[in-house]
């Protein structure tokens, strides 16, 4: 969930989400970077390599999958040495034009000094970043999971100079997918995180917070995984899957719903406006309980397969931006361990 138009869907929100707990109790010139003349057995390729400020820089790649150009915004580690990347997806919202969790989530300031190459998304609203059935008439034609596990990691390691040690960062929606690309395609993550994200996709508790999401920006669920008893519902579950999961270093952090210290006026993403801290309070209340609940399944599922976690499932704390800041900075270290091994 996002910070922007509140005023407008809170109503629904609140409806929806309040369903779903009761069911489960830069200025730089653009130039051409290495490898963008040089297309993937696949036909996607870079575009532009467009170096900003410092470490920063835009890149344009095409998706053959899509069939269109994707937006992502990099920190380029510096120096000669090889260095592990970490790609970080966005919200539902999917950040129109920057990715929020690299801005409202400060994950650029935090990693601008770290040893790492970042690749952050910008686009696919309500996308869930998997393959849909077909294409949206309001969303268009969504194949996230083939163009981040298939067709983006070869032109970045040809792009960056990297190990080919990977992490994976989510919230909120991208929380379910971090899980599920790890799943579809074993070995290219080493570590990920996943930040009140919801594991269970196709149980009435996942189905329902599955439905409000895609539905959050006009899609249509029934374009992405079909009919309620469709198996690419169970297919992209990671809760079913888990056991795919052995192996992967694994950060999973989630608060509780209730009011935390972050919950106030006084906090660096609530900027003073009463309005939004009601909506954090109430939307982002309710649906952080619904992911909490979902937490706490996935930590007893894991321990069942006897497969090793770090979870910080907080006593409080609502589903918002402040405390998606601080969860990144206390997973880093963890997932960084993983990807310089």
């Amino acid at each position: 969930m996002t910070r922007m138009n509140w005023h407008v869907r809170v109503r629904t929100l609140i409806v929806a989400a309040s369903a779903i707990v009761a069911m489960s109790v830069t200025t730089g010139p653009a130039s051409a970077g290495p490898g963008a003349d040089a297309p993937s057995s696949d036909g996607s390729h870079l575009v532009s390599l467009t170096r900003g400020e410092g470490r920063q820089a835009d890149a344009i790649v095409y998706s053959a999958a899509m069939d269109r150009n994707i937006a992502l915004k990099l920190l380029i580690a510096p120096g000669s040495a090889p260095r592990p990347t970490m790609y970080i997806l966005d919200g539902v919202g999917g950040g129109k034009g920057n990715n929020l969790m690299m801005t409202w989530g400060r994950a650029q300031p935090f990693l601008s000094d770290k040893d790492v190459n970042v690749v952050a998304t910008v686009g696919g609203d309500s996308s869930y970043f998997t393959d849909w059935k077909r294409d949206d008439p309001r969303l268009g034609r969504q194949k996230w999971a083939t163009f981040l596990t298939e067709e983006l990691p070869p032109i970045v390691d040809a792009t960056l100079n990297t190990t080919r040690r990977n992490a994976l960062v989510g919230i909120s929606m991208s929380g379910t997918s971090s899980l599920a690309l790890a799943i579809r395609k074993p070995g290219l993550f080493q570590a990920v995180s996943s930040m009140s994200g919801c594991a269970q996709t196709s149980d009435p508790l996942g189905q329902a917070y599955v439905n409000v999401t895609v539905s959050d920006f006009g899609g249509d669920v029934d374009n992405m995984w079909g009919a309620p008893d469709d198996p690419l519902w169970t297919r992209n579950d990671p809760y079913l899957h888990a056991d795919a999961l052995r192996g992967t270093t694994l950060y999973i952090s989630n608060g509780s719903g209730l009011p935390g210290r972050y919950d106030n006026l006084q906090a660096p993403n609530v900027h003073g406006e009463v309005g939004q801290l009601i909506a954090q309070l109430t939307v982002g209340g309710v649906i952080e309980a619904a992911t909490n609940q979902c937490s706490h399944n996935l930590q007893a599922r894991l321990h069942s397969l006897g497969i090793p976690a770090t979870f910080d499932l907080r006593p409080t704390g609502t589903h918002s931006w402040d405390y998606w800041a601080e969860d990144f900075r206390k997973s880093y270290p963890v997932l960084h361990a993983a990807i310089t091994d």
